[in-house]
């Protein structure tokens, strides 16, 4: 049996609720903070190394892109930790109704764009 079933493949089109953008937002920042343990992991493995290899890791965090991507990095693992408890509290049986999971999907995208703009003026200031 075939269902014929409108099919619409272009995401632009769809509107997303704030929960859901929450929930793919969470996902999304645990995939890149995998990749992000690449730069992590080096910078930390150099410094560790030597006194010249903390130096060298010190001029390479001074530069654009080291900065950009070591704000990239804490803003990732900001929203991770703001979703992950919003989801802690959900799994206790909180904010469940549709109401206050999308007020709370909502103050968690707001106070993570707060915390990113704070970590970049801690960073790049």
């Amino acid at each position: 049996m075939k269902k014929q079933r409108p099919v619409n493949l272009d995401l632009t089109t769809i509107s997303f609720p704030a929960p859901a953008l929450a929930s793919i937002l969470h996902r999304v920042t645990g995939v890149a903070m995998f990749f992000a343990l690449v730069f992590v992991i080096w910078a930390w493995a150099v410094s560790l190394s030597s006194a010249e290899g903390f130096e060298q890791v010190k001029l390479v965090l001074q530069s654009f892109i080291a900065k950009f991507i070591a704000w990239g990095t804490i803003t990732v693992l900001l929203y991770h930790m703001l979703g992950g408890i919003r989801h802690l509290i959900m799994d206790m049986g909180h904010w469940e109704e549709l109401k206050s999971g999308k007020t709370s999907a909502v103050v968690t995208i707001v106070l993570w764009i707060v915390l990113a703009v704070l970590a970049g003026v801690w960073l790049w200031f």
